[in-house]
Parts: C-alpha cells; sequence; structure tokens
C-alpha cells in the first residue's frame, strides 16, 4: 500500500520569553509562578530546575509539541520528548500510513500536567476522501536529569487507546464486511443484537474473505506486530467506501437469542449460552449489559456446584460410588489440614450418592479427595469433557480450566472453587456432555467454512457412567434443588445448581445448568444468591423456548 500525502503547514508557534542579566537567564513567570534562577555556567547541578512545572511550562511545551507536529518537523518534535527515538519514528510515519493531509492540532486548557488537544485532517485515498478529527491527551513532565519540561512520549499521544504495535492506517479493510445469519438464515446485526457486536466484529475478522465479500477502503487501528492485541481485529475509524459483504451461515437461533438476552437483561451481570448436544451447534450467547464485556463467552470465574458433574463422573469411572450406593455427606469434613462445612450447616449422615448430589451437598464430594490422585479431576475434565482443550468455536472463547491441585484446594476443586475456571459456555457444554454422553466441542460456524479442526476428547463416558449421571441429574430436576425452574418442563430432562463463593462478595454468584432433549444450557447471575432461584429461570426460560 503506497502512502505519499504528507503534513499541510498550519499554525505558528508560542514563543519562551526571556532575558539574560547579570550571567543569569531570567524566564518570564508572568504567569505567577517563580522559576528561580539557573546558573549560566560552572556546577551543571545547579543548572537543573526542579520543583512541580509551572502553568507557563505546561502550555509552552504543549505548544510547541503540537505545532512541530502539526509542520510535520517529527525530529523537532520528538526532541521535546522523553523518548525522542521512539516518538521520531512514530511520528514520521503518522500522517502517512493514514493518509492525513491538512492537519490541524489545536492546544485545549490544560488540566494539571495534562494538555488536551483536538486533531482535525483530511484523510485522502485513492481518489476517496473524507474529513476525520478526534481528541486527545498530552502529558507534560520534567526531565529530572535536565530540568526541562517535556512530552511523556507514549503510542497513545498520536490517538486515544494506541498501544506499542498499534497504529493508523487507511487502506483495504483487513477483511470484507460479511452478511451473518443465524441457523435459518435471518441476518443478524449489531442494531437488532447489540450483545453480538464484537462477535460480528470476530466473525468478519475470521470470515470475511471467505465469504465471498469484496473489502471497502477505512481507516482503522491497525495491531502490529509486538501489540498486545496482535491477535484481534482492527477497530475502524472511518469508512471511505463500502465493502460488499459476503453471506455467512452461523449456529445461532435469532428467536432463541433474543430470548436469552431479554432473561439476562433482567438481572445484573447476567450471562447465558445455550448448545446442542447433538452436535455442539452454539444457539445463543448473552449476557448484560449488551455492550460490555463478554462475560458468556470469555469469562473465568469459579463454577460452583455445577463442576459436581465432572466430580461425580469421575468418582464413578472410578468405581468409588454409584447413585445408590450409600455416600453420607457429614456436617464438617477436614482435608489438607482445612475444615469444610456444607452450606447452612446441613448434613446426609446415611445419605446416599443421589441425595447427596440431588441436595448438592459439598461434603460428599470434598470427602474424596484423600483417595484421588492430584490430577484426576484434571484428566477427567479434559478426557470426558473437554475443558481446557483448545477450543475452535470460530470465534475467541476461553475454554475453561482445571489445574491440577492438592490438598484443601483439590478439595475445593471438586465442588468447583480452588482453582477451577469456566464461563457459561463452558457449564453448557458440561450439561451437553451430560445429556448425549459425549463431547462435543461447541462451535458459532460450521468448520466446513474452514476446514479447521475442531477438539475432541481423548475417550468418550463410560456407558454405565453416563446413564448414572443423567439419572442424577434428573433426580435433581424432579426433586432436588433444581425442582423450582424446572417444574413442567417435560421430555428428557436434567440439572445442575452451583453457588459460588468469592472473595469480598456478600452473596455468593449463582449458576444454573440444565439441559431438554436436544437443548442445554446454562446461565451465570453474580452476586445473587442461590443458583436455583437467581440463575434458573434465564435457563428454563431457553429450555422452554427451545
Amino acid at each position: 500500500m503506497r502512502r505519499e500525502v504528507k503534513y499541510g503547514l498550519i499554525g505558528g508557534s508560542a514563543a519562551l520569553v526571556a532575558g539574560v542579566v547579570g550571567g543569569f537567564v531570567l524566564f518570564d513567570s508572568s504567569d505567577g509562578s517563580s522559576q528561580g534562577a539557573r546558573a549560566a555556567s560552572g556546577d551543571p547541578k545547579a543548572a537543573v530546575q526542579a520543583g512541580p512545572l509551572s502553568a507557563k511550562e505546561i502550555r509552552t511545551t504543549a505548544q510547541e509539541f503540537l505545532t512541530a507536529w502539526q509542520s510535520a518537523d517529527a525530529a523537532k518534535a520528538a526532541g521535546l520528548t522523553d523518548d525522542p527515538g521512539s516518538a521520531k519514528s512514530a511520528l514520521g510515519s503518522f500522517a502517512q500510513q493514514a493518509h492525513f493531509s491538512k492537519v490541524t492540532l489545536t492546544p485545549g486548557a490544560p488540566a494539571g500536567e495534562k494538555v488536551p488537544y483536538t486533531a482535525t485532517a483530511q484523510i485522502a485515498y485513492k481518489g476517496h476522501q473524507a474529513p476525520f478529527s478526534y481528541t486527545g491527551t498530552l502529558r507534560i513532565k520534567r526531565d529530572t536529569t535536565t530540568g526541562k519540561p517535556q512530552v511523556g512520549w507514549a503510542p497513545d499521544v498520536l490517538y486515544p487507546g494506541l498501544g506499542k504495535g498499534d497504529s493508523l492506517r487507511t487502506g483495504a479493510a483487513e477483511a470484507p464486511p460479511v452478511k451473518a445469519v443465524d441457523r435459518h438464515g435471518k441476518e443478524l446485526t449489531a442494531k437488532e443484537h447489540p450483545e453480538l457486536t464484537g462477535i460480528l466484529a470476530s466473525l468478519r475478522d475470521k470470515y470475511g474473505d471467505k465469504a465471498g465479500g469484496k473489502p471497502g477502503l477505512e481507516l482503522a487501528v491497525h495491531h502490529g506486530d509486538g501489540s498486545a492485541k496482535a491477535k484481534q481485529p482492527g477497530k475502524t475509524l472511518k469508512e471511505l467506501t463500502k465493502g460488499t459483504p459476503g453471506t455467512l451461515k452461523t449456529t445461532l437461533d435469532a428467536s432463541l437469542q433474543a430470548t436469552a438476552q431479554k432473561s439476562v437483561d433482567a438481572k445484573k451481570g447476567a450471562a447465558a449460552v445455550a448448545v446442542k448436544p447433538s452436535t455442539g451447534e452454539i444457539l445463543a450467547i448473552a449476557h448484560s449489559p449488551a455492550t460490555g464485556f463478554n462475560v458468556a463467552i470469555g469469562g473465568a470465574l469459579a463454577p460452583g456446584s455445577t463442576m459436581k458433574i465432572v466430580t461425580a463422573a469421575m468418582l464413578i469411572d472410578k468405581g468409588m460410588t454409584s447413585p445408590d450406593k450409600p455416600h453420607p455427606c457429614p456436617k464438617y469434613v477436614t482435608v489438607g489440614g482445612f475444615k469444610f462445612h456444607n452450606d447452612g450447616m446441613s448434613s446426609y449422615p446415611h445419605g446416599t450418592f443421589r441425595q447427596s448430589f440431588a441436595a448438592s451437598c459439598n461434603n460428599a464430594f470434598i470427602g474424596q479427595a484423600k483417595d484421588l490422585s492430584d490430577d484426576d479431576l484434571t484428566k477427567e475434565a479434559r478426557d470426558v469433557f473437554g475443558i481446557g482443550l483448545n477450543w475452535q468455536t470460530g470465534i475467541p472463547t476461553y475454554d475453561g480450566a482445571v489445574p491440577v491441585q492438592s490438598d484443601a484446594q483439590m478439595g475445593a476443586s471438586l465442588i468447583g472453587q480452588g482453582g477451577v475456571r469456566m464461563n457459561p459456555l463452558n457449564v453448557a457444554s458440561l450439561a451437553a456432555t451430560a445429556q448425549s454422553g459425549t463431547f462435543r466441542q461447541p462451535y458459532i460456524v460450521s468448520p466446513d467454512v474452514d476446514h479447521r479442526t475442531l477438539a475432541t476428547a481423548p475417550r468418550k463416558m463410560k456407558p454405565d457412567t453416563a446413564a448414572a449421571i443423567k439419572s442424577l441429574m434428573r433426580t435433581t430436576a424432579t426433586s432436588g434443588t433444581a425442582v423450582e425452574p424446572m417444574s413442567g418442563l417435560s421430555g428428557d430432562i436434567g440439572a445442575k445448581t452451583g453457588s459460588a463463593e468469592v472473595d469480598n462478595q456478600k452473596k455468593p454468584n449463582a449458576w444454573f445448568t440444565a439441559y431438554r432433549n436436544d437443548l442445554a444450557a446454562a446461565a451465570l447471575v453474580p452476586a445473587s444468591g442461590h443458583g436455583g432461584s437467581n440463575a434458573g429461570p434465564v435457563v428454563r426460560a431457553l429450555l422452554a423456548s427451545g
């Protein structure tokens, strides 16, 4: 991409008024500040200015820097910073890469040592022109060696939010636009589904050149080598020409997506995901606020007792228990020197494993830690449920973690605390695996589009284990902690509640996951309390509509 446009020469510079008297340089301090005096010769330490910057120093330095930058004098502008080498290179390429001309830089009123400025420019590229403006900020500081005021250099001096390796570039878009549609062909737009804004951008970045579209011309933030966001799509700042979109089919269901978003919108910070157990297709991804971080697929939180699906499968796989085998849940159990107690100090001293699972009695699980190897839970989560494998969903996702732990941390991990981390996508996949007996990696775009390889678990759940887990989850849904939200739902159903304690949080995070026939879902409602009463209604809404 050729870049030939140069800066326009606009504006003047502010001069620093000074006079020389008796061998001393006296700085004008008409703004009320006392600059003191510097020796013209002798001990260099005596010539170093110290103390806070004066208002005049801040204004003058900012004006001189902006004037030099506006005049395309990169060397002079860079010399006014604390990193001349980096600044000169960045300033010298800024206008050429962005294809800016007629640049005007206007300082605003300083706020302490920060000086806002307004930049206006004309973008000119291949016969297309467009105006562009933005507001940036300079940070003025005093050099501790020379005492001179200077601009603290960082990439975001050029444009807000720029980091190392980032730049503004005008040219063909990184990817053509895409018209994303749901599984039935209905278009999915950010206007109608603001919660999908980030997902739609990711789909364009990954599949734009595979969907048959043609890129437009745009000014965008480019994440180059060395950028902390190198693997993320660039951010479009100004479109010069619109591209021609290609059509990309997703696995989402627009109707179910609307139901999911409506359900989480009613609960602060909530998130939910629905998947199809027989295929792994993602049917809905919702989070609130819709314009905030997408915790549904990117969060990493302790999943609480929903993890007992994995723990139960492991214990049954190893022959340590079975649904109707006596499996007491004592009020207290000590592991690794740490004394655990059940929620509400409850206990089932003569209960079966089914009763302990349905009631989500913690110590029935924690007490098994002493008979397990440190990596047993990690292996079960990874090898049977796919947690921690490299999922190729078609969009960026966090794929869960169940680290190897010992003693008390191992005991906590068995109930979804300790170092275990998941999000609603991962937990929905747990329920989907329980429903079908086989881990099928969730995905939002068919692997046929780009021939990527989906993650596969090394082994399937043993048939007896699979039947036992479904039996336990059905009991939980019909007469256990999940009975209220699952009441009235017919068909092949199963559920598990979860409440995850968080340090310095008054109420635990509420989790709920369940399946009904070929639909599995999970929801998280932070800091709300019990999973069944808080996250349960969100999942029920999905299962009922699906």
